[in-house]
């Protein structure tokens, strides 16, 4: 006892010896492993740093662990936030040179100050990220900044960021270590010619031509980007259709929307070459059934082809965590795994990799694991394309409720026939609803229009709660807003719109 004592004196005077800032987060890392959490959660993403504010308002000892030393996880760092920034700024300056003139801003010598766009993101994810350290100071939750591994149900060691290892101590775990980019054989991503997602987000210039692999939401979005900025942008995709989880007939829409706006599209197409020794990218392509092989050259290739668990060198095997062939943890209703007081959530186990679903997982798995009920629908998690027009939906497509056999009718609403779409002189896209025949009750519902992700959420209220087309119908609705276009679509549902 004397010599442990002795140790955890030792210890602290060491970290005192540290440079401020080392010194307060060695701390806080010594101190977590004085004590043990009722929880202890291991990544400071969406899912966990949600989980982590959660179970400290519901009066859990709290600790999070994140390799990164910033909280937020990919979304907040290098994905969600900084790409929707980039999107924002993109098509402000997208609209300045096509647009503005039409509405009567007439600007000369427009052009790009890449640096200043950047700066621009750069500043709104250093914002975010302290609003997350200030909830955990405001909820006091631990923070402890370093790479977590499970040394048993109970313990996790941590190397510090700051230099030096701890151990902190929890009756309960949560993995939330979320994913990482998925990489394809015989490609090397450098994040300079070939990119990830993250790459593309601090490109130092606009390329010439880039070439995305993959045409799933984060290509597009990034290729949108790049697109309004000058590049020319080629879409290479294996599979026969644009974003495969979207409804048939809005994807079409959606594709030819996209074309207008100089995409090219290269379907059915599967990359085996990719050569970087010349000053761009060689890639060689070939039809994905077989067939005679062709190049395409590029400056910059940005390979976007999904994301994958990272849930390897964590520590699973060293507790027998058990998991699927794609390295998903697998865990029950309760988000628990196969070992006791262990439980995962977010990217990390199965189920859509979104931001939003990460989230409801770490809210349901706190309350659990303090003694109450939680629940998450997966069938009620929205999806959001954030181009221009935005892609929303929610529920299921036309081609899951066919394939279902459930008989049911379909209201579709132009934009064109929206007067506050046209007021704006931004018209293109519809909405789309799929109900059930007998009852009216909406199955799913799909949204091609500027703020399609905001408009999106009434449908996703309108599932929670089983409502029909009628009940969304003859809810009144401010006028004039897109909104609206929703309204007329569910009327079209159930009986006939009156704007077309």
């Amino acid at each position: 006892m004397a010599l442990a004592i002795l140790a955890r004196r030792r210890a602290a005077e060491a970290v005192l010896r540290r440079p401020r800032a080392a010194a307060v987060s060695a701390w806080r890392a010594y101190a977590a492993a004085g004590e043990e959490s009722d929880v202890v959660v291991l990544g400071g993403g969406p899912g966990g740093y949600v989980a982590a504010i959660k179970a400290a308002q519901l009066g859990l000892k709290t600790t999070c662990i994140e390799k990164r030393g910033t909280l937020g996880g990919t979304c907040l760092n290098v994905g969600c936030i900084p790409s929707k920034a980039l999107l924002h700024s993109s098509h402000m300056y997208h609209e300045a040179k096509t647009s503005f003139a039409h509405h009567g801003v007439k600007i000369s010598n427009l052009e790009v100050d890449l640096p200043a766009m950047m700066a621009q993101k750069d500043k709104a994810v250093a914002g975010l990220t302290k609003g997350i350290e200030g909830l955990f100071k405001k909820n006091k939750v631990t923070y402890v900044k370093g790479f977590g591994k499970l040394a048993s149900p109970s313990e996790v060691s941590v190397d510090l960021i700051d230099g030096g290892s701890t151990v902190v101590k929890g009756k309960n775990i949560i993995i939330a270590t979320g994913s990482d980019v998925k990489s394809l054989p015989g490609i090397t991503i450098d994040e300079k010619k070939v990119v990830s997602s993250t790459g593309a987000l601090c490109l130092s210039e606009i390329p010439k031509k880039l070439v995305v692999i993959g045409a799933g939401y984060i290509g597009l979005e990034m290729g949108s980007v790049w697109n309004r900025l000058g590049s020319e942008v080629t879409v290479v995709e294996f599979a026969p259709d644009i974003v495969p989880s979207m409804d048939g007939e809005v994807r079409k829409q959606f594709q030819r929307m996209l074309e207008k706006q100089k995409f090219k599209f290269m379907l059915k197409t599967k990359v085996v070459g990719c050569d970087t020794s010349g000053d761009g990218v060689k890639l060689t392509l070939e039809p994905a059934a077989g067939g005679d092989q062709t190049i395409l050259e590029a400056d910059v290739v940005l390979v976007s082809a999904g994301r994958t668990p990272f849930t390897s060198g964590i520590g699973l095997e060293t507790i027998g965590v058990e998991t699927d062939k794609a390295g998903r943890i697998l865990v029950d209703k309760r988000f628990m795994t196969n070992v006791k007081g262990v439980y995962a959530i977010g990217d990390a186990i199965p189920g859509p990799m979104l931001a939003h679903k990460a989230e409801e997982d770490g809210v349901a798995c706190v309350e659990f694991i303090a003694g109450k009920e939680g629940h998450v629908d997966y069938d009620t998690v929205p999806g959001v394309v954030y181009t221009h027009p935005e892609v929303a939906s929610v529920g299921k497509t036309e081609e899951q409720v066919k394939a279902l056999g459930i008989a049911y009718r379909v209201g579709k609403f132009p934009l064109l026939a929206n007067s506050r779409a046209k007021a704006i002189d931004d018209a293109e896209g519809l909405v789309k609803v799929v109900a059930e025949k007998e009852t009216d009750k909406i199955l799913g519902v799909h949204i091609m229009a500027p703020n399609a992700g905001e408009i999106i959420h009434e449908a996703v209220l309108a599932l929670q709660y089983g409502a029909s087309s009628e009940d969304v119908a003859r809810t009144c609705h401010a006028h004039p807003t897109v909104s609206e276009a929703l309204k007329e679509a569910c009327l079209q549902t159930f009986s006939k719109a009156i704007h077309i």
